[in-house]
């Protein structure tokens, strides 16, 4: 039962869903269950597996929720008493309880498997993210191209990030072989809750799609929220080069920064 219940856990966090894990750290006198039995909480307050069941799994689902809302682990101890500030329970004894919540990771989807897109997933594994490759070429989406990829995904390009569970922990460039390709991938996510979408391209290109996005009614502000051309303007022309560029960007995204040299930032104190 323990294995299942943290495989419920990975395939809420891997599809950007909060879970927490609620364990039995420790029991005096009588309790419903022993010391290291289990619980799984789900984001929507579903549970799976048990504590014991009854006003202790109730009142532990409940502030499982809270500590998700707050990004927050904590131990918890509950009287199973009678007496005030208990949980008038007739059981007697008493329990610690252990919340840890697991959020999901950080993620990159980079849409194209070329030049730049190997060097952004060189940069973003040393930056931590957890990252997914996607293309329609298996040549540019392997294990020996991208060997410590978190995801392959090989196939139509539209059909795979149309059903791809796409959050706001989610950044996604588009880097793939032509205007076609970027096109569809721009398409196919611009109407989802990443907080980060950009896509390669020159000012002519870039202006292309617009100009197409908006002949099929696609919202302004969802255009306007794309990030296109992609990156700072750092300088270079390089892949290496590019891609730092375009990491440099989500990071200012990501972390709310401001396009400023630190030497410039006057001191408040």
């Amino acid at each position: 039962m323990e294995y299942k219940l943290l495989d419920m856990i990975s395939y809420e966090v891997k599809n950007n869903r909060k879970a927490a894990l609620v364990t039995i750290t420790k029991v005096e006198g009588s309790s419903p269950r022993k010391e290291g039995s289990m619980m799984g909480v789900r984001e929507d307050g579903t549970i799976f597996g048990t504590i014991g069941g009854g006003k202790l799994e109730l009142v532990v689902t409940k502030w499982a929720e809270k500590c998700m809302s707050d990004c927050k682990n904590q131990i918890f101890h509950f009287k199973l008493n009678d007496e005030e500030g208990s949980l008038h329970m007739q059981c007697g004894g008493e329990v610690d309880v252990f919340i840890k919540v697991f959020n999901p990771p950080q993620k990159l989807l980079i849409v194209g498997g070329g030049h730049i897109a190997l060097k952004i997933y060189e940069f973003s594994k040393m930056l931590g993210f957890y990252n997914v490759i996607v293309e329609d070429r298996e040549e540019f989406c392997n294990k020996e191209r991208f060997p410590e990829s978190d995801e392959l995904l090989i196939g139509d390009i539209e059909k795979i990030l149309s059903e791809y569970p796409i959050g706001d922990n989610c950044y996604i460039v588009i880097v793939t072989r032509g205007h076609k390709y970027d096109e569809i991938a721009l398409k196919s996510v611009i109407e989802s809750d990443a907080k980060y979408i950009g896509m390669i391209g020159s000012k002519n290109k870039t202006k292309y799609i617009r100009d197409n996005l908006i002949k099929a009614e696609i919202p302004k502000k969802l255009i306007e929220r794309v990030y296109a051309p992609i990156g700072i303007n750092l300088g270079g022309e390089t892949p290496e080069e590019i891609a730092f560029s375009i990491m440099a960007e989500i990071q200012l995204v990501k972390n709310m920064g401001s396009l400023l040299h630190l030497k410039d930032i006057k001191k408040t104190d």
